[in-house]
């Protein structure tokens, strides 16, 4: 784990703070119908860095959504993977020697 004592707070961006308190990258697709065509459907992509499993992030944009935008709301479909992770480390059976 990356220390912050050890890193300078200006050279740091905040996403790279969100991603060490947690935060993992969020993507939502929307399909949303049209206000002026409410037989079409529309797809809106959002991503933004979230908290999951509550995505508290997400909840308040489609709260957003459904307060001031006109086009009613039909699905949301969500992605989300951490971006900082532990190291993988795999076992192999072998050896290779360097001369």
């Amino acid at each position: 784990m990356v220390s912050t004592a050890t890193v300078p707070q200006g050279n740091v961006s905040e996403d790279f703070k969100r991603q060490l308190a947690g935060y993992g990258l969020t993507t939502a697709e929307i399909l949303y119908r049209r206000p002026d065509h409410r037989w079409l459907l529309q797809s809106y992509v959002w991503q933004n860095y979230d908290l999951f499993p509550n995505f508290p992030a997400l909840k308040d944009f489609l709260a957003f959504w459904q307060e001031k935008l006109e086009g009613p709301l039909v699905s949301v479909t969500v992605a989300h993977s951490k971006l900082i992770k532990p190291a993988e480390i795999k076992a192999i059976d072998g050896v290779f020697r360097l001369h």
